[in-house]
């Protein structure tokens, strides 16, 4: 009962017990969605094709000099060299089970080492920002949610640039709060707060909410910000996953200069 009710548990003790509590999700998760067949297929479609957009934004500058425009409409048509560069893959999986009224929120997607999916992948619903891979298992993986109060993400104004670090309070599955943004900038309700792409999981420019209110804090040099999430978490179906194809040379590169060497 603990590891199946408790997400927090669930995802440290994962790998051990994934076939079990893992299969007993996937089970549950199917027959509340038999008869939502049509708007699963619907998300699958959007997500599919949200997928091949993104691909066709990050490929890599060619040889000459320009972005490789790939066919978001008939994928099979780009270049196998071209697709080989691209520095992102994507690809999707079901939610089988989702927490979003606890502190420390995570998911249970239904695809795991078999299917591809590595820790640190982003996980995006239609194009909007959801979590990132935490635990994975040979047939499942958990994701730790925006809805976690452990969890920061570096964010932006899309409007101008600025960012600080994103996190949730705890409180309302909606909003989540965007912290360090020095008083000066110039911040108005509506803003669209995004990916700033520091971190290796996320592309830029992935959209994670707008600002729905701001206020500055008494004494202090930062706004506080609010921001009205665009993913729905309450009716997350199908999710993709982006792997960043350089994220361990990245790590290892970062590692470097933690250790001083």
């Amino acid at each position: 009962m603990v590891v199946t009710y408790n997400s927090y548990q669930r995802a440290t003790f994962f790998d051990s017990s994934n076939f079990f509590s893992g299969t007993l999700f996937e089970k549950f998760s199917s027959y509340t969605q038999i008869f939502e067949i049509r708007p699963v297929n619907i998300k699958m479609a959007e997500e599919n094709a949200i997928l091949r957009t993104a691909l066709n934004q990050l490929l890599i500058k060619s040889s000459h000099g320009n972005y490789k425009a790939a066919d978001s409409i008939y994928l099979p048509r780009i270049a196998k060299d071209s697709v080989q560069k691209a520095l992102f893959r994507f690809t999707t999986a079901r939610v089988i089970n989702n927490s979003i009224n606890q502190q420390h929120n995570f998911i249970t997607l239904n695809k795991g080492r078999k299917d591809g999916v590595k820790p640190d992948m982003g996980v995006i619903a239609n194009g909007q920002v959801v979590g990132l891979v935490t635990n994975v298992s040979e047939n499942f993986s958990t994701v730790i949610s925006l809805l976690n109060s452990k969890w920061k993400i570096s964010a932006k104004i899309k409007r101008n640039d600025y960012f600080g670090s994103l996190s949730w309070n705890g409180k309302d599955y909606r909003r989540v709060q965007l912290n360090e943004m020095p008083y000066h900038v110039p911040v108005q309700n509506g803003d669209t707060v995004v990916t700033t792409g520091y971190s290796s999981s996320f592309p830029e420019g992935l959209t994670i909410g707008t600002v729905s209110d701001f206020s500055i804090g008494t004494g202090s040099n930062f706004y506080k910000i609010e921001v009205m999430l665009a993913a729905d978490f309450k009716n997350l179906v199908v999710v993709g996953l982006i792997e960043n194809k350089q994220l361990n040379e990245i790590k290892q590169l970062e590692s470097q200069n933690k250790y001083g060497n």
